[in-house]
């Protein structure tokens, strides 16, 4: 069963403007505005859609005049600029995004997740039970029952070391694939349950199971991006 304080539930709280994430990635850059933006400021602006680059927060940015961005570029971004980071005005939701946003949104998370391979491989290692019914590793695209007592298998006789590891021994073809179709489809918010991307804006019909704090305390990984 899910110990550790890992689910959390959302009733109806008011949020600050506020992200976890110090770096993002540039879904879509729109230097003269966007007309159809829900900012009037923006339709007329530059404007920045990105992505967090460590907890898939969708955010938007705006830059200064005359800088330009390239889709794919990192950057850093704070709601509260006090050095080079780029100001994030406001959160989004999948269906803020353009058409370009979402277009790149598929590559720019699979890149993230081979970035952070052992975060992800980590994953499998440590995923438990949601309930007597559900396990966590049962919300990735593909694993069923019989994947699921293969792993749970494999990782009592060793630890899965990265991607490759996981490939051999649980035969699933492409481990960043799924994870990236579980990651997309948690910032669509399509699921009752989410292992790594907090709902936004929450819904007590949401269960966020906050699984990316868990691992990257456990892996010490303290890097901002």
């Amino acid at each position: 069963m899910i110990s550790r304080g890992l689910s959390m539930s959302f009733r109806g709280r008011r949020r600050r403007t506020w992200i976890p994430d110090e770096y993002a990635f540039v879904l879509d850059f729109m230097p003269l505005g966007n007309p159809y933006d829900k900012h009037t400021f923006h339709k007329t602006n530059p404007v920045v859609q990105g992505i967090g680059s460590k907890y898939f927060t969708l955010v938007e940015i705006v830059p200064p005049r005359g800088v330009m961005l390239n889709i794919g570029e990192r950057v850093a971004v704070s709601p509260t600029p006090r050095g080079n980071e780029l100001k994030v005005f406001d959160r989004l939701m999948y269906e803020d995004l353009t058409t370009i946003a979402r277009s790149n949104l598929e590559r720019i998370v699979r890149d993230i997740v081979v970035e952070k391979e052992r975060v992800f491989s980590e994953f499998f290692n440590v995923a438990e039970a949601i309930n007597i019914r559900l396990h966590s590793l049962e919300l990735l695209p593909g694993i069923g029952k019989k994947t699921l007592m293969i792993i749970l298998d494999e990782r009592k006789k060793k630890p899965f070391e990265n991607f490759e590891d996981i490939k051999k021994r649980v035969k699933i073809s492409d481990p960043v694939k799924i994870l990236t179709e579980r990651i997309i489809m948690e910032i669509q918010r399509t699921e009752k349950y989410y292992l790594f991307v907090e709902p936004y804006p929450p819904s007590p019909n949401y269960i966020f199971l906050n699984y990316l704090h868990h691992l990257y305390e456990k892996l010490n990984y303290y890097e901002p991006w």
